[in-house]
């Protein structure tokens, strides 16, 4: 649930006067060296060769695209659609493996695919005050978050394991600061100034990025993926209570509705039993 206060810190360290680069750069380079000491203190190396490559590739490329999208819709649309439009992804990855990887659906998950698809209609046309006034760009660049997220996710299945789920953290969010870092040298962005902006940094890296992260890999080591995935499920929800607490933002009926669709599907696609083996 860690996660669900990720969309909260972002529009408090922006209302505080930090601008998109600062805050996802200090973000990952701050989370970097906080898993740097973790691998220490567990006795943990870095990977070496191509398998550093293709994960310092995954951070610089996947993990900077899917930030950046986020909290560029975070500027134009509350932070309750931007949550529910990013747990799109299941939905987007099982389409993708069933294009790319010609995994044909089962009907269970056409069923839980019809769902998301509806609550995504009911979340992006209503006209409440989840559009912020009507910006259809801000849905656009939360939308392209779970694109590139389900992507991101599809690759990282067969490059991650090879490394270990916490090498394979520390390295992508390396490379993500790193690409940050170049562009704050010349955009020159706006650094927080004020005890308030580095509060919510510091809530952003590490309760929504270390502890997010750490604890979810824990939990799927005792849970197992289903019921992790499952739980995860409420991430989105404690983003809607922590926006109406913290940031007075409310959704509209068509749009809460469409959440709870959205949300339905995922729990479906993560409960549904695995497709068994293929004979030969």
């Amino acid at each position: 649930m860690a996660f669900g206060g990720l969309p909260i810190f972002g529009r408090l360290a922006y209302d505080a006067g930090t601008d998109i680069v600062a805050v996802l750069f200090l973000r990952f380079l701050l989370a970097s060296a906080c898993m740097l000491a973790l691998m220490r203190a567990r006795g943990r190396r870095l990977p070496r060769g191509r398998l550093l490559g293709a994960l310092a590739a995954m951070g610089a490329v996947g993990y900077v695209g899917q930030s950046a999208t986020y909290f560029i819709a975070l500027t134009m649309v509350s932070a309750s659609l931007v949550a529910l439009l990013l747990y799109l992804y299941p939905a987007i990855v099982t389409v993708t493996a069933a294009v790319v990887l010609r995994q044909r659906p089962r009907p269970v998950t056409v069923g839980a695919l019809g769902l998301a698809l509806v609550g995504c209609a009911f979340t992006v046309t209503s006209g409440g005050s989840g559009l912020g006034g009507g910006r259809p760009l801000g849905v656009a660049f939360g939308f392209a978050s779970a694109l590139i997220y389900s992507v991101y996710i599809l690759v990282g299945s067969r490059v991650t394991p090879r490394a270990g789920a916490m090498a394979s953290s520390t390295v992508i969010m390396l490379a993500a600061a790193t690409v940050y870092g170049v562009a704050a040298l010349v955009v020159r962005p706006a650094f927080p100034d004020s005890l308030g902006a580095w509060v919510a940094i510091g809530g952003l890296v590490v309760v929504s990025t270390v502890i997010a992260i750490v604890t979810f890999f824990e939990g799927v080591q005792r849970l197992g993926p289903a019921d992790a995935a499952t739980l995860s499920t409420l991430e989105p929800v404690v983003t809607i209570l922590l926006a109406a607490a913290v940031l007075a933002e409310r959704l509209a009926p068509l749009q809460l509705a469409g959440g709870v669709l959205i949300l339905a599907a995922v729990i479906v696609l993560a409960r549904a039993p695995s497709r068994p083996p293929a004979s030969a």
